[in-house]
This record gives C-alpha cells, sequence and structure tokens, in this order.
C-alpha cells in the first residue's frame, strides 16, 4: 500500500506510521473464553516450546510496535515477556470489557459477563483514546487487528495477510479471514470508525457477532495450513495445532 512502508528486518517488522490512515492502531487479544472442552484457559495453554499461549501472541504483536490489549474478561492474565524494556512502542494493556463495570439496572446481564463484542468495543474505545490523546489527524491509525486465543497464527503474519486487502475493499469496515466454509472473525481487522454503531449494537442488548459483521465484512481466504492453527477447543486440536505450528 501507498501509505504504509513496511520491511523485515530480520524478524522485526517495522512500519513507518506518517500519514498512516490505513494503519493499525493496535491489537487486542481475546483471552477471555471459558474454554470448557479445553480444560483450562487457552490463553495459557503452554507450548512445545514451553512458551505460553498468551506470550507467543503478545511476544510476536510486539513486533508490529503498536500497543497491544488484551482482553481477558478480568482474568488478569500475566505475561512473561519484558515488553515494555524491549518494545516501548509497543505497551501491553490490559482492558475490561465493555460494560463491565456499569449499573446492572441498565445492561444486560450477559453482556457484562463478557463475549468477543464486548471485549472488541472496548478496545475500540482505548485506541480511539489514545489516537485523540497522542497523534495528530494526519498520522492517525484505523485498524483494530483482532487475534483470538484459539489460534497460532502470528499477529505479523495476520497483519501482512489482512493489510493488503484494505485499498481493495475501501467500502468495508471488517476484514476476516475465511476458509471454504466458514469466516473467522475473529482473526481480522476491525476499523475504528465503527465504534459508535458497535457500542448502539451492544446497547440495544445484542452479542452476536456475525449479524453484526455481514453487512461490513470483506472475507480473504487462507491456505489449509491456516485452518489446522486455528479454532482448537480441545486438547486434541490444540496438539494438531501445534505439529502444524512445528513444521
Amino acid at each position: 500500500m501507498s501509505d504504509i512502508q513496511s520491511n523485515l528486518k530480520g524478524n522485526r517488522v517495522v512500519t513507518d506510521y506518517s500519514n498512516n490512515l490505513d494503519g493499525l492502531a493496535g491489537v487486542v487479544i481475546l483471552a477471555g473464553g471459558e474454554s470448557k472442552r479445553m480444560g483450562t484457559a487457552k490463553a495459557m495453554l503452554t507450548l512445545p516450546s514451553g512458551e505460553q499461549l498468551l506470550d507467543y501472541h503478545v511476544r510476536h504483536a510486539s513486533k508490529l510496535q503498536v500497543p497491544i490489549l488484551i482482553a481477558d474478561n478480568g482474568r488478569d492474565f500475566q505475561t512473561g515477556l519484558d515488553v515494555h524494556s524491549e518494545k516501548p512502542n509497543a505497551p501491553v494493556i490490559h482492558i475490561a470489557d465493555y460494560g463491565a463495570n456499569v449499573d446492572s439496572n441498565k445492561y444486560d446481564e450477559q453482556i457484562k459477563t463478557g463475549g468477543a463484542l464486548v471485549a472488541i468495543e472496548s478496545a475500540l474505545q482505548r485506541l480511539i483514546g489514545l489516537n485523540d490523546s497522542s497523534l495528530s489527524k494526519s498520522v492517525q491509525a484505523s485498524w483494530l487487528l483482532v487475534i483470538s486465543c484459539d489460534s497460532l497464527i502470528p499477529a505479523t503474519d495476520l497483519w501482512q495477510k489482512l493489510q493488503c486487502e484494505i485499498s481493495l475493499a475501501a467500502d468495508k469496515k471488517v476484514i476476516c479471514l475465511k476458509d471454504d466454509s466458514h469466516l473467522y472473525p475473529l482473526l481480522g481487522l476491525y476499523q475504528l470508525s465503527i465504534e459508535p454503531d458497535l457500542k448502539n449494537y451492544i446497547d440495544s442488548g445484542q452479542r452476536r457477532v456475525m449479524q453484526f459483521i455481514q453487512p461490513l465484512v470483506q472475507a480473504v481466504p487462507f491456505s489449509k495450513e491456516w485452518q489446522n492453527l486455528t479454532n482448537f477447543n480441545t486438547p486434541k486440536d490444540f496438539k494438531q495445532a501445534c505439529a502444524t505450528l512445528s513444521k
């Protein structure tokens, strides 16, 4: 894209954010699911390398040099990486779900207890605040990268895959992966401008991701190899994803 000059130096992604209207504002890692079939929180799963899954995602996201938001539904999962000292442009921020601390008479109890959209709404609000406080209008970045903890696709690879579609789908405000039969809305880009509409949708009592994104979404096909890295819900699924990652 003309507005973004990105290159790889070793494993580090360096991005020029001048005039970055199509650029990346931040990454949110969705780590608040109950993971009943897995038997443990997916964010705390251990890879064959010994690294925890949350650390894996934070490590890769830090290479993008944007704020990293962890949405863990109040579980306060901690990362073992010293990202603050190594990557000063990639602060790690824990965020509460939208509506988590408001009067229960005003919001539906189910919405307050988690879900992808309330986490994404909170992330959008935080990044809009960071944009307003630290960047001029001419250099504001416009996109939130969403990564769920049922995937081993690195943030750098996901951003490189999806950002190519921004200029090709100018009328779309959500860009996400798809396979032959399914969309992966929790592996995607969300334009910051959708925040008011998403807030209104949640406030009306809705929380279905597909219903909200359907009019907004551009789907990006991905290979079978990536499919094996996503959507793991059981220990067997996770073992298969780890085997694919090691190839």
